[in-house]
């Protein structure tokens, strides 16, 4: 598309409305890589699934692609994958289900317009699936519930919901129910439909949708008489208690539609789809940091919420992930960064899928672009034509371990320079620095220790240049000031230093722990110390 036939607003609104932005979450091996899988399976854009479970003889899931990745069967990095479903753009965004990762699942959440919360049906609410719900109520995200592993033994129904209503303050309404108890699934009904039972015959190794037939009432009662009476029965038990569906109130974060399936499987998970594209909102307007918001029908503007480097190990390049908040991104246009006020031109852009590529010219709100070797971008950066537009900045979590890195090899002090730095740029630590340590003793401040790890990895095996982590005995930063930093240094009192965050350039005070911290500030009340967001909390 050139520049001289310009998109009209009304064209613009029209492709908004057609795109899904969203994201999966959950605690970790609550199946979640499996579920992003078997969404992009059911929307046929991938001819079959590769499971994290059992992975031998078997490709890996498609979005996973980092060594580490594939070495533990975690995801510790967010792909974004683009496929059609229904005449709608669905733009699914991969995010960390490890809770070390809180941080880059927090900035993926700042690129998405709704979220399934993924539960095990056995293990119920888990302790990060409960942090990151209260990520997307911070950030005002609503969130449809897929209660997962329905064909393997697990708790109640019932009393899943009931945790969801108590735990979580969010009243659940069932979109679809299951007929049979957990372990025991013989099929699926859905609320608007009570007189048809879905039935499933898996498909070995679930590599390919499940295949599906519908009965009549009449077929399900005959066929399996008590279990679907039950079925029913518990379904509109919990309709007939609560508020039902309400477009606002699931838009207001205050229910949460619910469905029942396996993704292993892919039992229930077409319904699902079909739901992220009937009930999920479409892109809106977007907060600026001053005030007012950036209508999706003015000029481009976009969200710069990842940074990741040496995706293709063949070509060692950097991506940078925008999200489209508004107008039109057409590749090759003159962009500008609000940070600096200087613009770049966008020669080279990606749709990305997993590992794979595909040159993208034209996108609209909702979509994620990956533009390449950008490398003046950073982790929050807001991108615009025309009138000014800048976003909120994404928040830094506080980190709770700490490690002077040092180059193992002298002679490589130049690669571990550059690395240390696209690490930073990318968030993956947050490097902290002072005149003290010197730049060859730089401190990685980290929200879980399994940063480290990706840290000591990426160092050896992209940067040629192996480290080794000396751990400080820090587990409490505050944002401090100049003085709070000269008081902390002179104090004999507690074990504590002051660091500067290298990317913007405050200051944090460590502590070794809350009684040591207490004890610092009851010898000096009237110094700066600030809390940062705790890990999702």
């Amino acid at each position: 598309m050139s520049s001289d036939q310009p998109v009209s607003a009304t064209q613009v609104l029209q492709e908004a409305s057609r795109r899904r932005t969203f994201a999966v979450i959950s605690h970790p091996d609550a199946g979640k890589s499996t579920l992003t899988e078997a969404l992009a399976l059911h929307a046929q854009a991938i001819t079959s699934a590769g499971a994290v479970h059992g992975k031998g003889g078997r490709k890996g899931v498609t979005s996973d692609w980092m060594e580490l990745e594939k070495e533990r069967g975690i995801s510790v990095t967010s792909a974004a994958l683009q496929f059609g479903h229904r005449d709608h753009v669905m733009n699914l965004v991969d995010t960390p289900g490890h809770a070390d990762f809180s941080e880059d699942t927090y900035r993926v959440l700042s690129a998405v317009d709704c979220a399934i919360m993924l539960v095990d049906a056995a293990k119920g609410l888990e302790e990060q699936t409960r942090k990151l719900f209260s990520v997307c109520r911070h950030r005002g995200v609503p969130v449809i519930t897929f209660i997962n592993k329905w064909d393997r033994r697990g708790r109640e129904a019932l009393e899943l919901l009931d945790d969801i209503q108590n735990i979580l303050d969010i009243t659940p309404v069932p979109v679809v129910w299951p007929v049979g108890d957990a372990g025991n699934l013989r099929g699926l009904v859905e609320a608007s439909n009570p007189e048809q039972m879905r039935r499933f015959t898996r498909v070995p190794g679930g590599t390919h949708k499940a295949e599906e037939e519908k009965l009549t009432a009449d077929q399900a009662v005959e066929q399996e008489g008590e279990v679907w009476q039950t079925a029913l029965e518990e379904m509109e038990l919990v309709l007939s208690s609560g508020p039902g569906w309400d477009e606002e109130a699931f838009r207001a974060g205050k229910i949460t539609p619910v469905f029942f399936g396996a993704a292993l499987t892919n039992i229930g998970v077409g319904l699902l789809l079909d739901a992220v594209v009937d009930l999920a909102p479409a892109p809106g307007p977007r907060p600026l940091a001053t005030t007012g918001t950036r209508p999706v029908e003015s000029d481009f503007s976009g969200l710069v919420f990842k940074i990741q480097a040496n995706m293709d190990p063949a070509h060692r390049d950097r991506i940078a992930f925008v999200r489209v908040c508004s107008g039109v991104f057409e590749r090759g246009m003159s962009v500008t960064r609000a940070a600096s006020g200087r613009s770049f031109a966008t020669k080279y852009a990606h749709t990305v899928f997993g590992a794979e590529r595909t040159v993208v010219d034209t996108s609209y709100p909702g979509d994620v672009v990956g533009l390449i070797n950008a490398t003046a971008l950073r982790v929050g950066d807001t991108l615009y034509t025309g009138k000014k537009a800048e976003f909120p900045p994404l928040p830094a979590f506080a980190p709770e371990h700490f490690a002077v890195a040092r180059p193992k090899d002298i002679s490589r002090s130049k690669q571990f320079r550059k690395g240390i730095s696209q690490l930073d740029e990318e968030g993956v630590v947050q490097v902290l620095v002072s005149d003290r340590r010197g730049d060859q003793a730089p401190v990685l401040a980290a929200v879980g220790p399994m940063q480290f790890d990706v840290v000591l990895h990426r160092m050896e095996h992209e940067f040629s240049s192996p480290i080794a982590l000396d751990y400080l005995p820090y587990n409490i930063a505050r944002v401090t000031d100049a003085e709070g930093a000269a008081v902390l240094g002179r104090s004999r009192l507690v074990t504590g230093e002051a660091l500067t965050r290298r990317s913007d350039d405050v200051l944090l005070a460590l502590f070794g722990d809350k009684w040591q911290m207490n004890s610092f500030v009851r010898s000096n009340p009237d110094v700066k110390l600030e809390t940062l967001i705790a890990t999702a909390d």
